[in-house]
């Protein structure tokens, strides 16, 4: 029998998993620590502007977007700040361009890949 320790959406679990015919099959039901609150669903995006789009490179939360839609940014120019891991990074445009779309809102839960913005 063995006791692990199993964490499911920031929830941990106590667990005791014993080897049946050299499978591992729960012993005893996991005692969990009280529910958390379930993950609010992200709010639809406005389709896509046509132009580059501007993707997380990791999952994090929105803490800031300081540019808007019709702003002209600069190589450099910070289009969104995302706190990932306890760090604030922030996500820069790579070229000259215009802010076609802002598709985050500050407090936003975003994914790898998930559009920010979009440069035309």
């Amino acid at each position: 029998m063995k006791n692990l320790k199993i964490t499911v959406n920031g929830v941990v679990y106590d667990v005791q998993v014993e080897e049946v015919d050299g499978t591992a099959a729960p012993a005893a039901a996991p005692k969990a620590a009280p529910a958390a609150p379930a993950p609010k669903a992200a709010p639809k995006a406005a389709p896509a502007a046509a132009g580059e789009p501007v993707k997380s490179p990791m999952p994090g939360t929105i803490l800031n977007v300081p540019v808007k839609v019709g702003q002209s940014v600069k190589t450099g120019d910070v289009l969104v700040v995302l706190e990932a891991m306890k760090m604030e990074n922030e996500i820069k445009a790579a070229r000259d361009g215009v802010v076609a779309s802002v598709a985050v809102s500050k407090g936003e839960s975003v994914d790898t890949g998930a559009v920010l913005v979009t440069l035309n």
